[in-house]
């Protein structure tokens, strides 16, 4: 007996169902960070006092509340349009995709070939972060975090960018002059309650004769590189396995540009595979409603 195909005219539900799922998926991630962002900015009583906003792109909370609201927005338009059939909000999803496709495209682009400038300017807002260490609660525990929890690292460049700082300048009159966060802070073996002046003095040559014994010396820029360089295989493992191409490359040891680069590869290519299974899913109900008609 011949084998019975799908008419074409019908909707594919493979397709349907795919396009719902990983939208559901966004749908909710989303809805959290938007959430946590904007618990964060309730809790800093931002919206009463958003004139004091100055630096939007150093305010960890006002950024989750964009990229959740962005996350959002397209998972809804992608996970109803599946789900309904609604071609207008298939279409919708597909441009909201390709948009953030070309920009992604751009941005890597660019990226690839001012990578100096680029550095420069990622250099110059972490430094800008250090200025505003104190000015804001969500920035300061961030800092702390990647300082003493994540890199093990002091400053952007070197310890001595805490000089930037207000507080920690060594001719402010503050009993932090001439010091360093807690996060700076060389761990104490056993040490169970966090000394919180640890970091006092310790750019003071005249009471730390070897900041190294003390603190990080190391600055987070460079002990990012390094933790990219050793992490950066499983953190990518799923973007390179969909997104392996030809090259000069090797699995082990690869460098960071090549594997950062397949990652981006795997990322597109998903967004393009995002943007083809709904642009499918339109023309099957398309063809399903000239059917009927």
């Amino acid at each position: 007996m011949a084998r019975r195909r799908r008419d074409r005219s019908e909707v594919s539900c493979v397709i349907k169902y795919l396009v719902f799922g990983f939208n559901v998926i966004f749908w909710l991630l989303g809805g959290a960070m938007l959430g946590i962002g904007m618990w964060a900015w309730s809790e800093k009583d931002m919206f009463n006092n958003i004139s004091q906003l100055t630096q939007v792109t150093l305010d960890p909370a006002l950024i989750l509340i964009i990229v959740g609201a962005v996350i959002f927005i397209i998972g809804f338009t992608g996970c109803v349009g599946a789900l309904r059939e609604n071609t207008i909000l298939l279409l919708l999803y597909c441009i909201a995709v390709g948009i953030i496709f070309f920009l992604e495209l751009l941005i890597g682009i660019l990226a690839f070939v001012y990578k100096d400038w680029v550095k420069e300017q990622i250099q110059d807002q972490l430094k800008t972060m250090i200025v505003k260490y104190r000015d804001d609660p969500d920035l300061q525990n961030l800092i702390d975090w990647v300082q003493r929890d994540w890199l093990q690292c002091c400053g952007v460049e070197g310890f001595s960018d805490w000089e930037l700082n207000v507080y920690f300048n060594c001719s402010s009159p503050s009993r932090e002059a001439c010091g360093v966060p807690f996060s700076c802070c060389l761990p104490v073996p056993g040490e169970e309650l966090t000394n919180w002046q640890c970091g006092y003095d310790a750019r003071n040559k005249d009471v730390v004769l070897e900041p190294s014994d003390v603190i990080y010396v190391e600055g987070c820029m460079a002990t990012g590189e390094k933790w990219l360089n050793q992490n950066l295989i499983p953190v990518a493992g799923v973007f390179v396995g969909l997104a392996l191409v030809q090259g000069h490359c090797a699995l082990t040891r690869m460098p960071v540009n090549c594997l950062i680069m397949r990652m981006l590869i795997g990322v597109i290519r998903m967004e393009i595979l995002g943007i083809c299974f709904a642009q499918n899913l339109r023309s099957d109900i398309f063809a399903q409603r000239a059917k009927w008609q």
